[in-house]
């Protein structure tokens, strides 16, 4: 079955498409997977105030939501230590993504996953060499679309409970 992404396009979030973005789930069996789209709003907002780069993007088939992905810069907390994973500053970081469960298996996280790597490779906060993300080490679809795209999985940091993965640009 191929595949019916041609319109898949990101949104910036705003006040005309927050809600349906709020809407959005996963399926079920992904709940411990994937952050809750309201925190991860209310965690880009209190990044932004705070002078952090946070870009929240609906994820569209036309008209149509169908996921959520949120792009971050230069994360490091005062609690993190970039000694210990070095990731953290200066490079870019897939925070979240998510495909709304009426919409898996259609190949739009694949496409999504495509534009948010090209919207990264404009440098909107200047260029790196890495995009990093983490996921659940039991979430295997996840595992493998990251895979797909040549994202490379790490040690897991003390205290993390999430893989990290991490693309050269």
């Amino acid at each position: 079955m191929k595949p019916e992404n041609k319109d898949i396009r990101l949104v910036k979030v705003g006040l005309d498409n927050l809600d349906d973005l709020v809407d959005l789930e996963p399926d079920k069996s992904q709940y411990n997977f994937v952050a809750d789209n309201s925190y991860s709003l209310a965690e880009a907002y209190a990044n932004i105030t705070n002078g952090r780069y946070a870009q929240p993007f609906g994820i569209y088939k036309g008209e149509k939501p169908v996921g959520f992905l949120m792009i971050g810069f230069n994360i490091a907390d005062e609690e993190d230590d970039p000694e210990k994973f070095p990731l953290l500053v200066n490079n870019y970081l897939i925070w979240r993504f998510m495909i709304d469960k009426e919409y898996q298996n259609k190949g739009y996280g694949k496409e999504a996953m495509k534009l948010a790597l090209d919207f990264i490779r404009t440098w909107p906060c200047g260029e790196a060499e890495y995009c990093w993300l983490s996921y659940n080490p039991e979430n295997e679809i996840a595992r493998k679309l990251y895979r797909s795209f040549g994202f490379e999985e790490m040690q897991m940091p003390e205290g993390w409970d999430e893989v990290p993965a991490v693309l050269k640009l």
